[in-house]
């Protein structure tokens, strides 16, 4: 029987996805599923949709929901991983005290000042599940979806280099499928492939029958006016690859765009935008414990971590995409930080494949993205809160917009306002 863990199973609209693809597998259909959550109330909302999953396939999967995370790990093969240390409350920290210092975001999940204190309080926990899961599960497979998803995945190489490890993200699935609609080429019919860092990869190649789809990309532009107000389209035009990310995203990671209220206007980039979203995760996650929310066995997520799974379980090949430490993956990029490649899955396990050189252009703009990354790890590793600011100090939406001493005292002021969440060393 496969044992697969939800780590954070309280993210109750993401582990509802899962288990409707997990549980569509019929080879799956009775594995052992454990839930672990550290709220009781979000735990047993995660164990009562389960059931319903498993009933509307008509399948009998074991179901076990615990509180005790070193109870939930214990002989486990999958461990899927979605916590939020701090949850909403947080997230609105990470939010407020920048917008009084001047400094926009959007999303504030990846890098930036969001994403910095996202990683400084998630990576205590991670450290945590890694010794667990070397004691009790120590041939399993992590499978990451936590944010900021290259931190966690370089963290985790740090301090643990023998668990096995793929972080998952469904950003270049669904950019590949909205720029098949955007040319109106169905998707089945296109090959492509991606590589850079998460949330800032890039489309390499994009084909059908080996014809480039990009310059039908190019005429859909010039057609489109209202295409060219996409942040993403912009960095298209000027790069020359289409970046894997939504322009939400995307607006956040370099430093032409959130300094700016023209191009705020021009490119309509809705700061403060993960808000929003949290507040309707919130409200979704009320329905669901309500009973309301309807589960649609049709409508499959088409995440990685159901097929990863059911690819190492039964041998079946599958083509992904993956973050994994660089090891020689993506050679004009640092090694040992987490890039995004094209990854075969079987029963096997998983092979990263190398990509060689990223066109210069790109891996330039990917490098800032990687030096926040890497200072963001080492002030951890090393409990050094210089180099947080220093962290801060060279992202680039952060450096365009505050000056350094601004960029100091928001720092004074985030690790103020998130207290014990950070490691003890870090708050000064």
């Amino acid at each position: 029987m496969t044992t697969i863990v939800f780590l954070g199973a309280g993210s109750v609209v993401f582990t509802r996805e899962l288990l409707v693809d997990i549980l569509g597998f019929p080879e799956l259909a009775d594995a052992r599923i454990v839930l672990h959550d550290i709220d009781p109330e979000r735990l047993a909302t995660a164990s009562a949709l389960a059931g319903r999953v498993a009933s509307a396939y008509g399948v009998r999967p074991s179901i076990v929901a615990t509180l005790d995370r070193r109870a939930a790990l214990d002989g486990a093969d999958f461990v899927v991983n979605s916590i939020q240390v701090g949850m909403y409350a947080a997230t609105r920290v990470d939010f407020d005290v920048p917008a009084r210092f001047g400094l926009r975001q959007t999303i504030g999940d990846t890098i930036g000042i969001g994403g910095i204190f996202r990683g400084l309080r998630t990576f205590p926990v991670l450290a945590g599940i890694a010794a667990d899961m070397a004691e009790l599960c120590p041939d399993a497979w992590l499978l990451n979806y936590t944010n900021p998803m290259a931190m966690n995945v370089t963290y985790l190489a740090r301090i643990a280099p023998r668990l096995r490890v793929l972080g998952l993200c469904h950003s270049v699935y669904w950019t590949v499928r909205g720029l098949c609609e955007i040319v109106d080429v169905p998707f089945d019919d296109v090959r492509f492939e991606s590589a850079g860092v998460n949330h800032q990869a890039w489309i390499l190649r994009w084909e059908r029958d080996g014809v480039d789809l990009y310059p039908l990309l190019d005429a859909a532009i010039d057609r489109d006016p209202e295409l060219r107000r996409r942040v993403r389209v912009d960095m298209y035009r000027r790069l020359g690859y289409y970046p894997t990310e939504t322009s939400e995203h995307s607006a956040e990671y370099v430093p032409w765009y959130l300094h700016h209220d023209a191009e705020i206007e021009r490119l309509r980039i809705p700061v403060g935008e993960y808000l929003a979203v949290s507040e309707a995760n919130l409200a979704e996650y009320a329905a669901t414990r309500a009973g309301t929310a309807p589960i649609d066995l049709t409508k499959y997520t088409t995440e990685y971590a159901p097929q990863v799974i059911h690819s190492m379980v039964t041998g079946t090949p599958r083509r992904i995409v993956a973050n994994v430490a660089n090891d020689g993956l993506i050679g004009n990029l640092p090694a040992g930080f987490a890039v995004e490649v094209p990854t075969t899955v079987d029963g096997a396990g998983a092979r990263p494949s190398p990509v060689g050189l990223l066109p210069p252009q790109l891996a330039a703009v990917n490098r800032p993205y990687v030096s926040v990354g890497e200072l963001t790890v080492e002030a951890a590793l090393r409990g050094d809160p210089r180099l947080v600011r220093q962290a801060a100090m060279v992202d680039p939406n952060t450096s365009a917009s505050l000056t350094v001493d601004a960029i100091w005292e928001l720092c004074d002021a985030l690790i103020a306002a998130h207290g014990d969440l950070l490691p003890e060393g870090l708050r000064a």
